[in-house]
């Protein structure tokens, strides 16, 4: 316990702090959530808050170790991490005012002197958090950080994370959409922009993330690309312990193709949410076209993947006959 404590303290700090900070808001959301009645669109005023602060936790945290763990640039790479830490806090602090102060954060085009502001330096955020994350992502490609396995699932998670955050720019408006909704005290919000496709502000959704259960919902791609890197990281990890077990794991190489053929689904599967939210079918309803792409990709990674085990078992088998013979 003490050497991982010591290992979280090598952690980039500026990021450690807006997680610590996260955690808080995390709290606190959870607070509002059970003491706080007020709702927008039928949800919470809380639950933005509460969802946006447990995925900063996540990332900013993977991010802090991803940084402490720079060979090259070194300088470059912690100042990019600051500029990700405190974007992140402004943020996620506009959300959670907002949310105190029952309205909305996202796509609120209202002409009031505090939201306008606050929607100018949101819209800002959101280009210093993709821009951030791809300045590291582009770094840690020219950089081995760790072992095959590990530096595969870090390059293509952070890239699927990048595209997942790219949906972002769809999200704060780019669909063109304007709506007139209501905030918590009844006062009249216009919307400029949308999550859902073929859907109206405050439908049906699904429980604690309500994602729409009745159209599209492009913050289900920006949701499974965000956390592809924290997937990867966890198969990198299953492989290392299974490999304890099982002798054709054993190799780095025969893990750092695994690591690649699960990417490879993952990949899949954000593609297949991202064309079925653009198509506005709901994550819950998919059709058949929906599950024959997700079943092609499934299809080619179980091929892909049995050929990774087989060649793995053979090459095992062969070295145990040569060293019998010798």
């Amino acid at each position: 316990m003490r050497t991982v404590l010591e290992e979280v303290k090598s952690w980039h700090r500026p990021l450690m702090l807006m997680v610590l900070a996260m955690a808080g808001l995390t709290v606190a959301a959870s607070i509002g959530l059970a003491v706080d009645h007020r709702e927008i669109l039928n949800e919470s005023v809380w639950l933005k808050p509460f969802k946006f602060s447990i995925s900063f936790v996540l990332y900013g945290a993977t991010l802090a170790w991803l940084v402490s763990r720079l060979r090259k640039a070194k300088r470059f790479g912690w100042w990019t991490g600051t500029v990700f830490a405190v974007t992140g806090i402004v943020d996620v602090g506009f959300i959670a005012v907002q949310a105190a102060r029952g309205t909305f954060s996202h796509f609120n085009a209202n002409t009031d002197t505090f939201n306008q502001v606050g929607q100018k330096v949101f819209m800002s955020g959101v280009m210093g958090l993709f821009g951030a994350s791809l300045v590291i992502a582009i770094m840690l490609l020219f950089q081995r950080v760790g072992d095959a396995p590990l530096n595969r699932a870090i390059r293509i998670g952070l890239g699927l994370a990048v595209t997942g955050m790219g949906i972002a720019f769809y999200l704060v408006g780019a669909n063109g959409t304007r709506e007139q909704v209501t905030d918590a005290y009844g006062h009249p919000v216009t919307l400029a922009g949308s999550h859902g496709i073929g859907v109206e502000p405050g439908g049906p959704g699904m429980p604690l993330t309500h994602w729409s259960t009745v159209g599209g919902d492009l913050r289900i791609p920006h949701f499974v690309g965000l956390h592809a890197i924290h997937f990867l990281l966890i198969t990198v990890l299953l492989l290392h312990v299974l490999a304890g077990r099982v002798a054709w794991l054993r190799p780095e190489r025969v893990r750092a193709r695994v690591v690649g053929v699960v990417a490879f689904g993952y990949a899949g599967l954000m593609l297949t949410v991202t064309v079925q939210a653009f198509r506005g079918q709901s994550l819950i309803h998919p059709d058949v076209q929906t599950l024959g792409l997700l079943a092609g990709f499934m299809a080619v990674s179980a091929a892909a993947l049995g050929g990774v085990v087989a060649s793995a078992r053979r090459t095992v088998r062969v070295e145990a006959r040569h060293s019998v013979g010798v």
